[in-house]
């Protein structure tokens, strides 16, 4: 059974009740952990307040950072165990869960790098002052942290707010936790002082609201749908606390009919099904709607449908293609958009298959590629979060803008073609967090800054950007003269 982390010390909650670890690869539990409530958010928080007021904000910030790079040395040491534990945990594929271990880590060293270089500014003002701005933490940082990538999500997160100067009450997702647990004891084992970061596990309703509505939190870090983001919003508004929201996206692959299909050096093909089918499909990022030029649209549906064809689905442990949705919600979930497709006459081009050693009490979907489907339908709208690609063609540059557009989320948008002016132009367009141009997602790189507009949020992880978001800023005016 599996403890919170508070304090550099493994507790029970205080409910004394649990809830069941389950499997994704068949379905079956396997750990507990603890079913906590807000008189742990509560013990977690003052936890945290002790810990900046009488050690971590005395740190210099070199020192900071140097306790970040040892820390991202032992996520190195003990990476595969980590990786282990998330295979099981999640679902992941074991390259997946090491791929996930590896960016834990770069995200810890780049922010340990980070810690000394975040400064203010002198401004020229009248004469005989001096004035200064200076980046303060604001203090004690809530993050609650989705089920899909909760190790990157957390080094992205936590790393920042950590650098920045602050520390951190953490909440995961119930469906997983176990490697965030694992990664506290290493931050405690590489010096953290007792209280920087604090793991509280348990249900979003009693433990999630607990932590947004604590008035001992300065700061939220949201990642999770806008339904949830809208509650967190209007708690964290009650007493004027900020917050960074990433809240998913519709993300469109813009295909134009300059692009040779068959370059090998574009990588087209893979990169598309890769971000679709990368984590089952549960990616906020995911490249979910297929946007071709009707001059390629049949021959790129084409070659699509044979990678498709091509892909297996099973249990983590074999490592395959695609491993399982998280839980039997999720894929019930998915089940219930690919029956509308049916009922409205979309067509499929062509689907994955799950492996007959797949358990059938395992949470799995075939990656499954959808043609023509109708900008409006709730397909081409809604988060699927599952392997699910839906294609439509456009005519030209402004009919492919209209489609990118035509959701309420902007979190990523890819555009493939070889004409340069074009390409600045829909980067331009495309409302969009982030644009990859011939590439997506470029290489998942911990330096660049992640957010969303319209309801994909706002606020930005990743890269240096982050640690402006988990300060404020002081003007101090001295008179001298």
């Amino acid at each position: 059974m599996q403890l919170n982390f508070i304090a550099n010390a493994a507790v029970p909650s205080s409910s004394g009740r649990t809830i069941a670890v389950i499997d994704p690869s068949d379905g079956q539990p396997f750990d507990e952990i603890q079913r906590s409530n807000a008189e742990d958010i509560d013990i977690a928080v003052r936890a945290a307040r002790n810990c900046f007021d009488t050690a971590w904000n005395r740190l210099a910030a070199a020192e900071r950072g140097r306790l970040l790079m040892r820390l991202a040395a032992s996520v190195a040491a003990n990476a595969e165990d980590l990786a282990q534990i998330e295979m099981r945990d999640c679902g992941k594929p074991l390259k997946q869960a090491r791929a996930d271990a590896a960016a834990l880590v770069r995200y810890f060293e780049f922010y340990a790098g980070a810690c000394d270089k975040l400064h203010g500014d002198t401004l020229p003002y009248q004469n005989g002052y001096s004035v200064m701005t200076w980046r303060e933490p604001h203090g004690v940082t809530g993050h609650i942290i989705p089920w899909n990538y909760p190790m990157q999500i957390f080094g992205r997160s936590v790393g920042g707010a950590l650098a920045a100067g602050n520390v951190c009450v953490v909440k995961p997702s119930e469906d997983a936790c176990l490697s965030l647990l694992r990664v506290a004891e290493l931050a405690a084992e590489a010096g953290f002082p007792a209280g920087a970061i604090n793991i509280v596990t348990g249900y979003g309703y009693e433990v999630g609201n607990a932590l947004a509505r604590h008035p001992g939190i300065d700061h939220i870090s949201f990642t999770g749908s806008p339904q949830i983001g809208t509650l967190i919003q209007q708690a964290a508004a009650e007493r004027h606390c900020p917050v960074t929201l990433e809240l998913g996206g519709k993300s469109p692959q813009i295909v134009f009919g300059d692009v040779d299909l068959d370059d090998s050096n574009l990588n087209l093909i893979p990169t598309l099904v890769n971000a679709i089918v990368q984590n089952a499909g549960q990616t906020c990022s995911a490249g979910s709607r297929l946007l071709v030029e009707e001059s390629i649209y049949e021959p790129l549906l084409e070659k699509l449908g044979e990678a498709f064809a091509r892909l297996r689905v099973g249990p983590a442990g074999l490592d395959l293609d695609v491993g399982p949705l998280i839980r039997q919600s999720q894929q019930q979930r998915v089940w219930d958009f690919l029956s509308d497709a049916q009922v409205a006459g979309i067509a499929m081009v062509a689907q994955g298959q799950v492996v007959e050693e797949a358990p059938e009490s395992g949470f799995y979907q075939a990656p499954t590629l959808l043609r023509d489907v109708p900008v409006m339908h709730r397909l081409a709208q809604e988060e699927v979060f599952g392997p699910v690609l839906c294609a439509m063609s456009f005519i030209d540059e402004d009919h492919a803008v209209e489609l990118a557009n035509a959701t309420r989320y902007g979190l990523v948008a890819g555009i493939w073609t070889l004409h340069g002016a074009r390409q600045f132009r829909m980067a331009k367009r495309v409302r969009s967090g982030q644009v990859f141009i011939n590439n997506y997602g470029a290489g998942g790189g911990v330096e660049l800054p992640f957010g969303g507009v319209k309801s994909s949020g706002y606020g930005r992880e990743k890269g240096f950007e982050a640690l402006l978001g988990f300060t404020t800023l002081k003007t101090v005016a001295v008179r001298h003269g």
